[in-house]
């Protein structure tokens, strides 16, 4: 299917048209600005299906909502109707458009126009009344407070935030195209009155979103990662972690190192425990200790190296071979002494996981030889 999408360049579009090539199963008629007028007569005349993504929100003048809005939107189904090209056509609105504002009414009459196509011509339209929209390759500093504050909170820039804490919608722009996707299908969301919408919306406060990204900053130094289970935080990191500076990816950890070797944090959580990983010398042994209720996973990435365990109550040692040549888990119980040692000529590199953040109050950790 050939697919015209216009505002192709934007923030929809370029998120829209990444998702439909990925797939592979259409033809895109990408049309911006500074494509041309012959080749806009061109694309509606070949296209099986429109997403009308172009508009204006940001205008010198007031009157070039109209222009750009109604006016835009009418002059390309004059084009689908010249061609005797009645596709399916979606509009992308707004929630403004129940507004008695300038750029309200100029949506609310973008969409009057695209169901006056429908009632005339017969052509299946789907106009979606979106909210404020969140997500990666949205300009910062424009017409989005979410991309502003993390463009800014990622650089350690001054944010302006409503002291009155409004309360915001917001739709996540991979759920957007996810139901772009079922609009092709014709599976779209719709009510009856033929106003789609998409299903994922998210209500929260400004300064929620605010503490939310200032943790997200803060994360790299505490080595936390945030509540993915919550699909807003989720995404809302994804978003974050987009605008970080292009020379700003990495970031160091602390190496406690020793003629042993070294042990690094790498993740802390409150509720999925720590990552760490330690790096044992040839011929070293770590560990001899045991816990009450801390439990640790350990899992050798490189070399080969022995885990041993005993009961505290009894005598038989357990013997555990791991190599990094065959990826395996071994679970640390409690009330277990254990150890690792390194029996290779190389470095022995392990991923361990523990239950809980290692705390120096209660550290749950006592010395006793395997």
């Amino acid at each position: 299917m050939k697919i015209l999408v216009t505002g192709a360049n934007g923030f929809v579009g370029k998120n829209l048209i990444a998702e439909l090539r990925n797939r592979g199963e259409h033809e895109i008629l990408a049309y911006d600005s500074d494509t041309g007028e012959a080749r806009l007569h061109e694309f509606a005349r070949e296209c099986e299906f429109v997403f009308h993504l172009a508009g204006v929100n940001r205008p010198q003048d007031n009157s070039e909502f109209d222009t750009g809005n109604r006016g835009f939107t009418a002059a390309l189904l004059e084009l689908l109707r010249i061609n005797r090209n009645y596709c399916p056509v979606v509009l992308a609105s707004s929630t403004q458009a129940e507004l008695d504002n300038p750029y309200g009414r100029s949506k609310k009459a973008a969409e009057d126009v695209v169901f006056a196509h429908a009632a005339d011509w017969g052509a299946k339209v789907m106009v979606y009344r979106l909210p404020n929209l969140f997500g990666k390759w949205c300009r910062p500093n424009y017409n989005s407070a979410v991309a502003t504050f993390c463009h800014n909170i990622a650089r350690g820039l001054p944010i302006q935030v409503n002291p009155d804490n409004p309360e915001i919608s917001l739709v996540y722009i991979d759920d957007l195209v996810s139901e772009f996707m079922a609009a092709i299908r014709g599976e779209e969301c719709c009510h009856p009155d033929g106003c789609c919408f998409v299903p994922e919306v998210y209500t929260v406060r400004l300064h929620y979103i605010v503490d939310l990204l200032q943790s997200f900053k803060r994360s790299r130094v505490e080595l936390s990662v945030p509540d993915l289970a919550d699909p807003f935080t989720r995404k809302l990191y994804s978003t974050y972690l987009s605008y970080l500076p292009e020379g700003e990816f990495s970031y160091p950890l602390k190496m406690n190192v020793d003629g042993r070797g070294s042990f690094t944090e790498f993740i802390r959580t409150a509720d999925r425990g720590q990552v760490s990983v330690n790096v044992s010398k040839p011929g070293i042994t770590k560990g001899n200790h045991w816990h009450h209720t801390k439990n640790e996973k350990f899992l050798v990435v490189s070399g080969t190296g022995l885990i041993r365990f005993r009961r505290l109550d009894g005598d038989e040692v357990l013997e555990y071979r791991v190599s990094g040549e065959k990826l395996e888990v071994v679970d640390i119980p409690p009330g277990y002494t254990h150890n690792i040692t390194n029996l290779g000529e190389t470095d022995l590199v392990t991923i361990m996981w523990a239950n809980e953040a290692f705390d120096p109050e209660r550290p749950d950790t006592y010395y006793l030889e395997v």
